[in-house]
């Protein structure tokens, strides 16, 4: 079946031409699948794999708002929902200027099979807009929220479609969205996760991506017969995710020594400790600073500023034991994964969306580090996404306890699961291969009980 993967992965790029984010999770996907698809001829039969990479639904529109000048400005609205065989669409929605189809289309896809990890019953979606958040007032950033959900509301619904919060979409814009929808439907109902807590919230939602990223990585060192204790740890980024990150990090015993934004690294060689990470996220949180200055205000620790043009990120080659990238998709590149190996990593658990390129993954792989790709060590938010729909679905609300054990139970189960379908399928150990099998069966076998829908 390997050509007719690959047949199938040159169809895709030929049908969505200049998506390159899309084209580059389809391939990765797909060409795990060669060893599936020989003893499942049924999928090949019924086409699961074109209509899988097709999108169920493709929602444009424009977002057309006022500025606190009194200026008329207009963004671009999209949603994506992209398959629906196992549960409503699910997936977080992107406000950020480098938002497009291609990245939207990737990042749907990616959900399909995080999704399906979480043993969840949510289907895949994405959305978001060209919108920017940063610099602008609380009340643009309603303002904002306001108009694209006067459109968005139309195409979603608790057992339809629930978006959440991605880069950019934070608890301030959730609620302005989920004020709107409430307004315009007449009606209170878990639409959205990821609210404020007085809104609907779910305890631990906000921890749950950076919290899940870590017991993914404690499986990995569990099955090696290691911890965290004493462990360097690189984290990048400073928003939600690496913030978390490094509080699970420093629970279980860890060092994180880096933190990073749009505009440089951190490298904090003593440690980012509680003090410190409350510090980050007061900047981040409500001042929205830069990490910039982190370095005015700790001393021993060294700021670093990146170049997007330059071939290398100066964070990747800080000497540690684990990393984990928490920013954006291709953050690491071949060099960056070089620089990372020779500086002792033994442990890659990605808190981000396909943080890797396909040469850092491949090194990764060559090297038989410890890797965990995203769809399953990110799972942990849309998981707790979906404790948070089930509160709101039964009029309850679980202790911070009772959602920390299940999400934990959640990240030890997709671990489980990633191991058993590398070892059955293809190369023991290669947990990539193995997320992407085992979160593939579960779809394929309800799209083709389903019929050709």
């Amino acid at each position: 079946m390997a050509s007719y993967v690959h047949d199938v992965i040159e169809q895709v790029k030929q049908r969505n031409p200049h998506q390159p984010e899309f084209h580059q999770t389809v391939t990765e996907v797909y060409e795990s699948l060669g060893g599936v698809m020989d003893r499942h001829p049924e999928y090949k039969k019924a086409k699961v794999l074109e209509r899988l990479s097709e999108p169920e639904r493709v929602i444009m529109f424009r977002v057309p708002w006022v500025d606190d000048k009194g200026e008329v400005q207009v963004n671009k609205g999209y949603r994506i929902e992209y398959n629906s065989a196992i549960g409503p669409y699910k997936g977080g929605l992107r406000f950020h200027p480098t938002v497009n189809l291609s990245i939207l289309k990737f990042l749907g896809f990616e959900q399909i099979f995080k999704n399906s990890l979480t043993q969840q019953w949510i289907g895949g979606g994405k959305g978001g807009s060209d919108f920017d958040p940063k610099g602008k007032s609380d009340n643009e950033v309603m303002s904002f929220c306001q108009s694209f959900m006067a459109e968005l509301f139309r195409h979603i619904g608790p057992n339809t479609d629930v978006p959440a919060g991605d880069i950019g979409v934070g608890g301030r814009e959730i609620g302005y969205l989920f004020g709107q929808y409430k307004k315009l439907k007449n009606e209170w109902s878990g639409v959205l996760t990821g609210k404020p807590m007085h809104s609907g919230g779910s305890l631990i939602r906000p921890e749950a991506t950076g919290y899940g990223c870590v017991y993914f990585a404690q499986e990995m060192l569990k099955s090696k017969g290691q911890d965290f204790k004493g462990k360097k740890c690189l984290v990048s980024g400073s928003g939600n995710v690496a913030q978390y990150t490094v509080e699970k990090l420093l629970d279980l015993g860890a060092t994180p020594i880096s933190l990073s934004d749009s505009g440089g690294v951190i490298h904090d060689p003593a440690g980012i400790d509680r003090e410190k990470l409350g510090w980050v996220m007061d900047l981040k949180n409500n001042k929205r600073g830069r990490i910039s200055e982190y370095e005015k205000k700790f001393k021993g620790s060294k700021f670093m500023a990146t170049d997007r043009n330059a071939k290398t990120n100066p964070l990747w080659a800080i000497p540690a034991d684990c990393a984990f990238p928490s920013a954006t998709q291709n953050e690491i590149n071949g060099d960056d994964a070089a620089n990372l190996l020779k500086g002792g990593v033994k442990l890659v658990s990605e808190g981000a969306n396909m943080p890797s390129t396909p040469e850092a993954c491949e090194q990764y792989l060559e090297a038989k580090i410890m890797y965990g790709p995203a769809k399953a060590a990110n799972a942990g938010g849309v998981a707790c996404s979906s404790l948070e729909m089930a509160q709101n679905a039964s009029w309850f609300a679980w202790s911070r306890e009772e959602v920390d054990k299940k999400l934990h139970r959640i990240m030890e189960n997709i671990h489980a699961a990633c191991v058993k379908a590398a070892a059955e399928y293809s190369t023991p150990g290669n947990l990539m291969d193995g997320a992407n099998i085992a979160g593939f069966k579960k779809i394929a076998d309800a799209m083709v009980a389903q019929g050709v829908v």
